[in-house]
């Protein structure tokens, strides 16, 4: 595991329940600004998305393999954006955890900051008795050979936002509607799917807060959402 230094530090953390896309873009990029500034501590947001089909900086067009009109139709949006990676899709049940974080006193490069988002979301599934790990070469956190969590970032300044969602509950149906990640025929898969039944989104939140800590060594304090209207 890469260790991010011997002292804990603080880190504020918001659990936004769902929350458009674009609102939370908005406030991740606010966020940022404010830490870089140093008007801010290093801020953990947990929450869900609406259905929404997201392009990274990487996206082929020809991995979306449905046309933006009949995604509407459906209720799924189709939003470009900045992170890294390619086409991939958020909905309710799905738990995604949006680090804003000055990498720089952390001690983290890239490559680490990565393998410490999939490493917080393998410890969370070993909770639940769910084997997952790495695939050589692909970014995410995978369950044999099926992926459950999906990750793409964007750095500017050493200051991170975007981050990694974990399919809890997730309705998978609408990952047929691309290649997810750029991966032809990629299955996809759940926490649900895979023990069978559907788990407690608050629980699940719970163990991602502890084990976000305990990876990067931070002090996580859980704060009441009205401190962040300055930034919505």
């Amino acid at each position: 595991m890469v260790q991010s230094g011997d002292t804990l530090r603080p880190c504020q953390a918001f659990r936004l329940g769902v929350i458009d896309y674009e609102d939370g873009l908005r406030l991740q990029n606010h966020l940022a600004k404010a830490r870089g500034e140093g008007k801010v501590e290093d801020v953990l947001l947990l929450l869900q998305h609406p259905p929404v089909i997201t392009m990274g900086r990487s996206g082929k067009i020809q991995n979306l393999l449905a046309s933006e009109t009949s995604l509407r139709e459906k209720g799924i949006g189709v939003v470009h954006t900045d992170r890294g990676g390619d086409f991939t899709y958020h909905g309710p049940g799905q738990m995604v955890m949006y680090p804003i974080l000055d990498l720089r006193p952390l001690g983290l490069s890239v490559t680490d900051y990565v393998w410490n988002l999939e490493e917080v979301v393998i410890r969370v599934l070993a909770r639940f008795g769910i084997s997952a790990g790495r695939v050589e070469k692909l970014r995410g956190v995978w369950a044999g050979t099926e992926k459950i969590a999906s990750l793409g970032v964007h750095l500017s300044r050493w200051i991170s936002t975007h981050g990694v969602a974990l399919n809890v509950n997730t309705d998978l149906t609408p990952f047929r509607l691309i290649n997810p990640c750029g991966i032809t025929d990629c299955q996809v898969t759940s926490m649900a799917r895979i023990l069978g039944r559907s788990l407690p989104m608050e629980e699940v939140g719970s163990l991602t807060l502890a084990a976000f800590a305990e990876v990067f060594k931070f002090s996580l304090s859980e704060k009441p959402l009205e401190m962040l209207d300055l930034y919505r």
